[in-house]
Parts: C-alpha cells; sequence; structure tokens
C-alpha cells in the first residue's frame, strides 16, 4: 500500500508541476525521468537472467509426472487467462474509453536537458535463452557453484529493485504526468486509468469465479467451500502484494480444503513462482488500453498479442521474487514485441502497480485450483510421501 500512496503522490505531483512550475522545473523532472528509464532499461535483462536462472534451477527434481502437470496447469491456466483479458478488454476498452485517444502520447514542447544512453548487457531474447541454458544446465548437473551464483545475483536485483528503482517509480511517473500536464491530455488518461482498473478488477473475480465454479463442478467439490477456505489467503495477499509471502496463509487455506498435506506443499510454494493467471489479465489488458490509448496505435489484433502472451507465461517465472516482479520482467516484452515507448513503459507501471494487490491475490487464490486437480491425480499416490 505504501508504493501505491507513493505512487499516487508522484503522479499528483507531475500533476502540480506540469500544470504550474516553470519551463525548467518541468525540464529538470523529465531528466530524472529519462536517467531512471535508462537504468530500467538496463536492468530488465539482468532480471529475465537471474530470476528465470534461479526460477528453474529451483524446480523440484525426481517428481516425475506431478511436476508436469503441475507446469502445464500453471501455463496453460496462465495463456487462457492472457487470451479471454484480450477478448474481452478489446471488446470493453473501446467502449469505456472512447475519449482516451490522446491519452498515451509524448510532450511535444518540453524535452530533458540532456539524454544518457546506459547499453544493456544483453538483449531481452538473449537473456531469456541464456537463462533457460543456464537453468536447465544447473538443475540436471547440480552445481551448487552456479546455483549459489544465480541466487546471489537475486538477491543483488531485488536489492537494486527495493532499495533504488522502486523508489524511484514515483519520480519517474512524475514526469510522465508533468509531460501530459504541460501538453494537455493528462484529464483523459486519469478517466481512461480509472475504466480500466475498474475493469480488471472484475476480470480477476470473473476468471476465479469461472475457475472455482468449474474446478468444483468437475471434481464434486462445492465451489463456494473451496471459495470459503481460501479467502483468507486472497485478503493477505491484498495486503502483502507478494505471492512469496502469502505461501504460509496459502498452504494454511489449501489444506484446510481437505487437498493431501504432500500435494499442497509441493503444489503451492511451485506455482506461487509460475501460475501468474492474474497478472497476465492485467498485463494484458493495461498493454492493449495503453496501444488503444495511443494515436496511431489502434487496437491490437489477437494475431500479434497472442506471441506476447505466450512470451509473458514465460519470461514471469519466479517473477513474485521481485518486487513489481511481474511488470517489471515484462517491460522487454512491452518494448521488443509490441513497440511501446518510454511514456507507453510509464503508463504501464502506473496502472500495473495500483492494482499489484488484486493481481497477486487473484494469483495466489487460482493456485488452490491447480492444487485439486492435483489430489484428484496424485493425491493417492503421495499419501504417504514426506512433507517437503
Amino acid at each position: 500500500m505504501k508504493i501505491i500512496l507513493k505512487l499516487v503522490a508522484g503522479m499528483l505531483a507531475g500533476l502540480l508541476i506540469g500544470f504550474y512550475a516553470p519551463e525548467w522545473a518541468v525540464r529538470t523532472l523529465l531528466t530524472v525521468h529519462e536517467l531512471i528509464g535508462q537504468l530500467i532499461k538496463f536492468t530488465i535483462p539482468l532480471i529475465i537472467l537471474f530470476y528465470i536462472t534461479e526460477g528453474i534451477a529451483s524446480l523440484p527434481r525426481d517428481s516425475g509426472k506431478l511436476l508436469g502437470r503441475t507446469i502445464g496447469f500453471a501455463y496453460g491456466s496462465t495463456i487462457t487467462a492472457g487470451v479471454l483479458a484480450f477478448l474481452i478488454a478489446s471488446a470493453a476498452l473501446p467502449l469505456l474509453a472512447p475519449a482516451a485517444g490522446e491519452a498515451g502520447r509524448e510532450s511535444a514542447t518540453l524535452l530533458a536537458f540532456f539524454k544518457l544512453e546506459i547499453p544493456p548487457l544483453l538483449g531481452v531474447i538473449s537473456a531469456l535463452v541464456a537463462a533457460f541454458v543456464f537453468g536447465i544446465g544447473i538443475s540436471t548437473q547440480r552445481s551448487a557453484t552456479l546455483r549459489a551464483f544465480f541466487v546471489d545475483g537475486c538477491s543483488i536485483i531485488e536489492r537494486l529493485l527495493s532499495r533504488v528503482i522502486i523508489p524511484l517509480l514515483p519520480l519517474y511517473i512524475a514526469g510522465v504526468f508533468a509531460a501530459m500536464a504541460a501538453d494537455g491530455s493528462v484529464f483523459q488518461t486519469l478517466r481512461a486509468f480509472g475504466l480500466v482498473l475498474l475493469l480488471v478488477v472484475i476480470m480477476h473475480w470473473a476468471w476465479l469465479s469461472a475457475l472455482f465454479i468449474t474446478t468444483g463442478l468437475l471434481n464434486r467439490r462445492s465451489p463456494l467451500e473451496l471459495i470459503r477456505h481460501m479467502l483468507p489467503a486472497y485478503f493477505t495477499a491484498l495486503g502483502t502484494m507478494s505471492s512469496a509471502a502469502t505461501i504460509p496463509v496459502t498452504l494454511r487455506s489449501v489444506k484446510a480444503a481437505g487437498i493431501s498435506h504432500p500435494i499442497a506443499n509441493f503444489v503451492i510454494p511451485l506455482c506461487a513462482n509460475i501460475h501468474l493467471s492474474g497478472s497476465t489479465i492485467t498485463l494484458v489488458t493495461c498493454s492493449t488500453a495503453v496501444m488503444l490509448m495511443t494515436p496511431g496505435g489502434g487496437m491490437p489484433t489477437l494475431g500479434a498479442m497472442f506471441p506476447f502472451i505466450l512470451m509473458l507465461g514465460i519470461i514471469m517465472v519466479a517473477a513474485p521474487g521481485a518486487p513489481g516482479g511481474a511488470v517489471m520482467s515484462s517491460l522487454g516484452l512491452l518494448t521488443s514485441m509490441l513497440g511501446f515507448n518510454e511514456t507507453q513503459v510509464a503508463l504501464m507501471i502506473a496502472l500495473y502497480l495500483a492494482q499489484d494487490s488484486f493481481g497477486t491475490a487473484t494469483n495466489v487464490t487460482g493456485d488452490a485450483v491447480i492444487a485439486v486437480w492435483m489430489d484428484r491425480f496424485h493425491g493417492k499416490s503421495l499419501a504417504d510421501a514426506p512433507a517437503v
């Protein structure tokens, strides 16, 4: 919640500076915005390399079909949620925000005093491929030295995010809103913001309802009973904004719902890192909205968005380990696959962080559905297995 409050404060400060401050003050803020943007671009491939490598390397071994099915269900759920989100967003957004066409434009009059290029060490795709090579290699060879290197790398990147980049995001967002206030497009943007966030939360609830109703009926369980048991995990995730921090409560809720302890102990920690249907709904909906709000951008097609959705399901592996990890890890895809500029990236960060708690709660609550299915397929065979 502190992040959200600081984000709102940054927006308000940007509006005041854009409306009332002299030109030099606006350009100073835009210069700071430019520098922070370069730091974010530099960090994106490192997030992908270290977090995905460590996530793949830490997957449980010797788990056979249970591991494969859990990953398959998680990835399938994430992709299905993304596709449905795009179909609903592409139909609803033009009706909800028809006057938002100017929201994403950059200021045509005010620019930063200077630009400093900080080239990333790797490209996004290179970082992704390297992460899979090292992650699978570490897992198969059980290399403790390399594993320790990537674990330490994750810690370094997490500190960079939590102590430098995340605290600087209000300034980054302030620069965007100062520019839009100066060029007169800010009110359309704010109106569109509220409508998009409302749509995202409604889609989260609709997705969870569909998951629990379908799973409950097919497994002869009461959907309402399953949802009732998962409410503590949902509300805990709203407060923590972290799938990892909510694992203890999620485990307790899933076990209270009647899932066997070995299945719960295996599925819940794993899905906390790989099952991000709520985050995918948000990212797909918000990216569609940002493209619609950008003059000349228009509504993307499913053919253009589907590869992006497929890559989201991969690139967000272990993203919950970082603050705002889902949106930070997706920035490389937004720029490379969807062609987002810095203003669009800043809008995405603002939109995502404003609802991060609801997306996280959807991720966490949806993990119970996968646990129910895994308990159906493997519960009896693992009844005597020790807890992990």
